[in-house]
């Protein structure tokens, strides 16, 4: 549209096309609205996008495996039936040591407790206790992820109601479960994990998922929140795995075909530059090109930081929740390199009859100080000099992303700190390439010698290019005092904001796990109370 054209009148606009902005659009259209996605990028999708980034190598840029989604989510959508195939593994996760051996986890928890045994004869049993101590003390968390959280000053009738179910759960765990949960939400993952297990590569395995993403070592204090949350979704104590055939940016385009069927509109590579607010109340958007689009009510997928103090002028905002918001933490501390291989190189420790992990993912960090070491770095503004990996070969399960014969790797980094201490990340994102492939050399001697492209996100290209504030994947630190009616506010909880008629739907709201589509999916529900009261 021409820069002098005549404003284009909305029902519903969403910024941003990530997974919770389309599945909000899906929700928000089945119920009867118009809505219209603005995505910057030339396509839809957010952190969850497959591109080409060596001729015939595609991966999934970032994201590169589910959530996983909530169920309901893939039910109400018909995922399947907009093209999306999702492609299991029958081995979760494995953990490589320095010394050769490796602790391969299944799908199956008996079958990972027999592999478990070859480490601990003690191990096995408690891990299988563990898991089943995660299932049922996770149970009520993932019922508290599904709901929007209470208004504390005011609760209504609804409020109370879910707050009922919820105690009435928490009774329904036994004391022993609920002392658990009370006791291991504030711990350290480290503390936890060694509370059952003796075995350093098994602790290290189960503390990663507890510290990923997130600005927080093994020994921090609430790390073990983290690893509830996730167990909220999936109870397995490393996470399962499973990939989206053609990567990850097939679970967006599904998830774009199933709004769009559903009544939605999508636009891509158009950026949205400022909200306009009068009165308190959100009128309309502004584009980069000038365009300006009023609408009823306008949704932003976008981090709180950047919808909030980025595109409002302050002056709407009172002064405090301004402050408030400047120290909402959102501190990046992850990476990802994406690798071209001519072959597939080879690991000692999954050789042979073990060779067939190298399916799933594969985690390098093989002990609580390794972990703790990595973050230390990056408190003081450094890359990990030994840094925590989790690795995926997407190409194995799906050949179609590389030439036959050839392979994809695709690496998270962890930790990389936004903030460098020395130098920028312009300057030291071949230093940061350079360490992971030495560090992967470690466990695969002939990877380097394999390697015919490499593309390298540094957390700076998280901000600039996926618009990740910060570079944090989560739209903002998943810590005790940003979880549920904290999240990201407290009293702004509830997806709404201080300027009417303006919603938040993004993972920087609750819960905010990641490739779920919870956020999204609570948000609309909230947003359509608003519209059938106007």
């Amino acid at each position: 549209m021409a820069q002098n054209s005549p404003r284009a009148n909305h029902d519903v606009v969403i910024i941003g096309g990530g997974h919770n902005g389309l599945v909000t659009a899906f929700y928000l259209a089945r119920a009867g609205h118009k809505p219209l996605v603005l995505e910057r990028r030339p396509q839809p999708g957010g952190a969850a996008v497959t591109e080409e980034f060596h001729p015939g190598f595609r991966c999934s840029i970032l994201s590169h495996s589910a959530g996983p989604l909530r169920p309901q989510i893939i039910s109400d959508m018909q995922l399947e039936k907009h093209g999306l195939k999702m492609l299991a593994t029958e081995t979760s996760l494995a953990a490589l040591s320095p010394d050769g051996r490796a602790l391969i986890f299944y799908d199956e928890v008996n079958k990972s407790a027999k592999e478990i045994a070859g480490f601990s004869s003690k191990d096995a049993p408690r891990f299988v206790d563990f898991q089943q101590a995660l299932a049922r003390i996770s149970s009520p968390i993932a019922d508290l992820m599904a709901v929007t959280p209470p208004n504390i000053d005011e609760p209504s009738k609804g409020d109370v109601w879910e707050m009922l179910k919820t105690g009435r759960a928490l009774r329904g765990l036994g004391k022993k479960d609920l002392y658990r949960l009370l006791r291991w939400g504030p711990m350290a993952v480290a503390d936890l994990v060694s509370e059952f297990f003796e075995t350093e590569l098994l602790r290290a395995a189960v503390a990663a998922r507890g510290i990923f993403g997130t600005f927080l070592g093994p020994w921090s204090a609430g790390s073990s929140l983290a690893l509830l949350l996730r167990a909220a979704g999936d109870p397995h104590p490393v996470g399962t795995t499973q990939f989206a055939a053609g990567g990850m940016g097939a679970l967006t385009q599904a998830m774009g075909s199933a709004a769009q069927q559903a009544g939605a509109e999508i636009r891509c590579g158009v950026e949205v530059i400022e909200i306009r607010v009068k009165d308190g109340v959100a009128t309309g958007l502004i584009l980069s090109n000038g365009e300006e689009i009023s609408a009823r009510a306008i949704v932003s997928n976008a981090d709180p930081r950047r919808t909030l103090l980025g595109l409002i002028d302050p002056i709407h905002l009172a002064p405090n929740f301004v402050a408030k918001l400047q120290h909402y933490r959102m501190p990046g501390t992850l990476a990802k390199i994406n690798l071209a291989l001519s072959v597939l190189p080879t690991f000692p420790a999954l050789s042979a009859e073990r060779k067939h992990a190298l399916a799933g993912r594969i985690h390098i960090g093989p002990d609580i100080d390794y972990l703790e070491h990595a973050f230390d770095d990056s408190k003081y503004g450094n890359f990990s000099s030994h840094p925590v990996l989790e690795v995926v070969i997407p190409s194995l399960t799906d050949p179609q992303l590389a030439p036959s014969g050839r392979h994809v790797m695709s690496i998270y980094v962890q930790y990389a700190p936004y903030k460098l201490k020395n130098g920028d990340w312009e300057s030291q994102r071949t230093h940061l390439c350079d360490t992971v492939i030495k560090t992967l050399a470690e466990y695969a001697p002939d990877l380097p010698k394999s390697i015919l492209h490499h593309q390298i996100i540094t957390p700076k290209d998280l901000e600039d290019t996926y618009g990740l504030t910060g570079g944090h994947i989560f739209h903002g630190e998943l810590a005790l005092d940003q979880f549920f009616t904290m999240r990201p506010l407290l009293g702004w909880a509830r997806y709404r904001t201080p300027i009417k008629n303006l919603f938040l739907c993004g993972s920087g709201t609750h819960p905010g796990t990641g490739l779920t589509g919870a956020s999204g999916a609570n948000a609309a529900r909230e947003i359509l109370k608003d519209l059938r009261g106007k």
